[in-house]
């Protein structure tokens, strides 16, 4: 699929990972400066992830269930009734959340419809939701990178290792990955849909709730061009000359949705969320969508398809 769509030829071939790796580097307070201020804009709507379980803080009073201990029947508020009420607590457990960032060539596009490249607004959205989660105590990590950690800033440190690590293309070695954590993955999926679609199988087997980002230009999505036109594809380098550019256009569109709808629907299938952030709006908006996400998706799945059968050739 990455072959199929190209990019407009740019000075950056994205092939130099050390140059790449330190160029990330430079850019990372930058990144991490401008994350801060999208968490800061989202915190005032944020109030935790709640769930009920077992905890210190009160969350609700629920009809009490035959079957229930009765130690959690809260009489004083059962007295003003004629129901039998149980005073729930809010879920406290810490959490393991894992963050990965796609560094792949294709991620440094940026085009004229929008000020960021996608690997740029990727780290930020990535360092905004650390941000949000450290505030609320969970254990947060970057796949590859760091373990996870519970710490006030642990987004800093995140940033701090994330700036000697080596470029990251492919998704690591899951080893580390146990059931029941999160991982949220921030990449444009412009890969083989069969290989995503694959990967996702193999770690919601293994009891992995996932969260796909997905990080779009706007050209990509539009492909506003016309007239004699070089393409350049940023993983392979190879360059394709369009006479006339916008008798591309139906076509291309046509492929670049039903490629994106195909990983949307595998990863419906496997009950992972699914969020699609273009470049030109605002970072908060995709934040907001994330935060509900990681709060909207069941602890346990109570069927997980066989990738194969969610793969749909585009």
């Amino acid at each position: 699929m990455s072959a199929a769509i190209g990019h407009i030829a740019d000075r950056e071939t994205g092939r130099d990972t050390l140059a790449r790796a330190r160029a990330r580097a430079a850019l990372i307070p930058d990144l991490l400066v401008e994350a801060n201020r999208v968490a800061n804009n989202v915190f005032t709507g944020w109030h935790g992830r709640r769930k009920r379980g077992v905890g210190e803080n009160f969350w609700q009073f629920r009809p009490y269930v035959q079957g229930e201990s009765m130690a959690a029947i809260d009489w004083r508020r059962s007295a003003r009734d004629e129901q039998i009420y149980v005073r729930d607590k809010e879920w406290q457990a810490v959490h393991t959340i894992w963050l990965w960032v796609d560094e792949s060539p294709s991620m440094l596009f940026r085009s004229n419809l929008a000020q960021v490249s996608k690997q740029s607004r990727a780290l930020v959205l990535a360092f905004a939701l650390a941000e949000l989660l450290a505030r609320s105590g969970e254990r947060i990590g970057w796949l590859g990178v760091a373990k996870p950690v519970v710490s006030r800033n642990a987004a800093e440190k995140l940033a701090q290792a994330l700036a000697i690590a080596p470029i990251q293309e492919r998704l690591p070695p899951s080893r580390d990955l146990r059931s029941h954590s999160d991982l949220v993955v921030f990449s444009d999926f412009l890969g083989p849909s069969e290989e995503t679609i694959e990967q996702m199988g193999a770690l919601a087997r293994r009891g992995v709730r996932g969260h796909l980002v997905r990080i779009i230009d706007p050209a990509e999505e539009t492909f506003p061009y016309a007239g004699r036109v070089e393409f350049l594809d940023p993983e392979s380098g190879e360059r394709v000359r369009a006479g006339s550019a916008q008798s591309y256009r139906d076509g291309y569109t046509d492929l670049f949705a039903a490629h994106g709808l195909a990983i949307r629907e595998a990863a419906t299938r496997l009950g992972w969320s699914y969020t699609t952030h273009h470049t030109d709006r605002l970072a908060s908006q995709a934040l907001v969508a994330m935060h509900g996400n990681l709060g909207s998706v069941p602890a346990a799945h109570a069927r997980v398809a066989d990738p194969a059968s969610t793969y749909r050739r585009v």
